[in-house]
């Protein structure tokens, strides 16, 4: 409160003159900086030159002279007494403020006192701006990173008084104050700094007795990365033995650093592998020969930047591999509907370009009113619409990577329409119902003899019997076992067929042994001559 009080009272004392009282009198106030020459006025109402002048400092006098010439003290001869009185320092110092008094004797034995209050005034000095934490760059500009907190401090010496202001110009401001105060340190902070921080920050020391001021301004950059990792993909270049890869990395400040490079071995920490290209660029590109490539081979971009931490490294990479289609590679459709073959390739990287094709050419199907190709992720679809014979045959899934070329074959079988299926199956039935008569019709006429003979097959299988035939001229020996057959009119000899029961169990011989010999025996007459064959 007393240096406000003070500053007040010499602020309205500055520069001004008040009349005091009754045999000529002034009182003055006035300001000087060390180094300065002040002129301490004396006598100031007439034209008259003063005979004498005493001037007095804080009670004692410091020097006297008068006349038409000045008269220089003995110290130094920093201080002298002009011809109208006045008082005049050379290169003021800290000591020569005080209070002084000024005797003038006047012609006509008249006097004159005058009061001037000086005031030696210092500053601005030693002012010094401090921000932190940041790093300088070699021109003395300041770099923060996003997030932070950062620390504005100001600092300097004025006498009396003095006042410390803050001050921001940036993008979107001009000379905006932040902060102010009276004293000889003023500091504050910004956390959580962000982008739109960015700009000049100015402390200004201003005195308020001399108004003498001191600026000191200081740019500031904010620094900053995105929180996503860099973006890889691919495109195929120009010339087809050649891929291109790309590393994208927007959002960052200043513009980083990409390196396009290759594993080897495994990582530890910090990333060890061998660099391809580097450039201060947010979109690097990488153009390597496919016969470079190989199944297993990881491509790796890295970011580098100031905001980056070492152990915060953003990248991003690809590990190859080649594509591998699936699906069914056998589909039936029926003549006049529709079907839809899927084929699914989600093994390859980077992301193989696949699409269907048609026949032993590979001919690339385009889509219209035949065929609609629709795509799901990884899995693609054809449907193939109103399906005719014509589109029956081999359909290829072809996917192509940077690493090779792979094909799912699939072969489309197309049925004929159900309208003929009736007919087909009618003509196949009554085809095997003819074939089975014929074939039933040729077994019986080939096996006549034998179903005459015994009565049937089934007979002479439950009977077990055996047929013995016997030829001979005179058929006396057979009239007592079987009746004589009529002469036959050709001619010809007689055969005899008898027929031998063979016991199938012991009940059979049983019943065998008790019947007679004339039931055992029958002779059969044919009328074709046979030797005697026993069976």
């Amino acid at each position: 409160m007393k240096i406000v009080a003070a500053a007040a009272l010499l602020q309205l004392c500055f520069c001004a003159t008040a009349a005091v009282s009754g045999n000529g009198s002034t009182e003055t106030a006035l300001t000087a900086a060390p180094g300065d020459v002040a002129l301490l006025p004396c006598y100031t109402d007439g034209n008259a030159t003063p005979t004498l002048t005493a001037w007095m400092k804080n009670g004692r006098e410091v020097i006297r002279g008068g006349g038409s010439s000045p008269s220089p003290s003995p110290d130094g001869q920093r201080l002298a007494v002009l011809h109208d009185g006045s008082l005049e320092i050379t290169g003021v110092i800290p000591g020569d403020e005080g209070s002084y008094l000024c005797n003038t004797s006047l012609p006509g034995n008249n006097t004159f006192r005058a009061r001037v209050l000086l005031r030696v005034t210092s500053g601005p000095e030693n002012v010094s701006t401090s921000i932190g934490p940041a790093t300088a760059l070699s021109n003395g500009t300041l770099i923060a990173y996003r997030g932070s907190t950062v620390s504005f401090n100001c600092s300097g010496v004025s006498y009396p008084s003095q006042q410390l202001t803050w001050a921001f110009r940036g993008a979107s401001s001009s000379n905006e104050s932040l902060v102010s105060t009276s004293g000889s340190w003023l500091d504050f902070r910004i956390e959580d700094i962000q982008p739109s921080a960015q700009g000049v920050y100015s402390c200004r020391a201003h005195n308020t007795f001399s108004h003498q001021a001191v600026n000191k301004s200081t740019q500031l950059l904010v620094y900053y990365v995105p929180d996503r990792h860099p973006e890889c993909s691919w495109v195929p270049a120009q010339d087809p033995s050649h891929f291109q890869f790309i590393c994208t990395w927007l959002g960052a400040y200043p513009t980083p650093t990409l390196h396009w490079g290759e594993d080897q071995g495994e990582q530890g920490a910090h990333w060890k592998g061998r660099v391809n290209v580097s450039e201060v660029t947010d979109s690097l590109s990488l153009r390597l020969n496919r016969s470079m490539l190989f199944d297993g081979q990881t491509l790796r971009c890295m970011a580098g930047h100031l905001a980056l931490a070492p152990e915060r490294e953003k990248s991003c990479s690809f590990t190859l591999k080649p594509p591998y289609p699936e699906g069914e590679p056998l589909a039936t459709v029926q003549e006049g509907t529709s079907i839809t073959l899927t084929c699914t390739e989600a093994m390859s990287t980077p992301p193989a370009n696949t699409t269907w094709r048609k026949g032993l050419q590979q001919e690339e199907i385009v889509p219209g009113s035949k065929y609609v190709l629709h795509e799901e992720g990884p899995v693609l679809k054809l449907t193939i619409l109103n399906i005719s014979k014509d589109d029956e045959g081999y359909y290829f899934c072809r996917s192509e990577n940077p690493l090779a070329v792979r094909e799912l074959e699939v072969y489309l079988t197309v049925r004929a329409s159900s309208a003929y299926t009736g007919a087909i199956i009618g003509i196949f039935i009554a085809a095997l119902i003819v074939g089975s008569a014929a074939v039933i019709a040729k077994t019986l006429y080939s096996s006549r003899h034998q179903i005459c003979l015994g009565g049937g097959f089934g007979q002479i299988e439950d009977r077990g019997d055996v047929l013995s035939l016997v030829e001979s001229d005179d058929e006396q020996i057979f009239q007592d076992a079987v009746p004589r057959l009529p002469p036959l009119t050709n001619g010809r000899q007689t055969t005899l067929v008898q027929i031998h029961r063979i016991p199938s169990s012991d009940h059979e011989d049983a019943e065998t042994a008790d019947s007679s010999p004339q039931q055992q025996e029958e002779t059969v007459q044919t009328e074709e001559p046979v030797d005697l064959v026993t069976f």
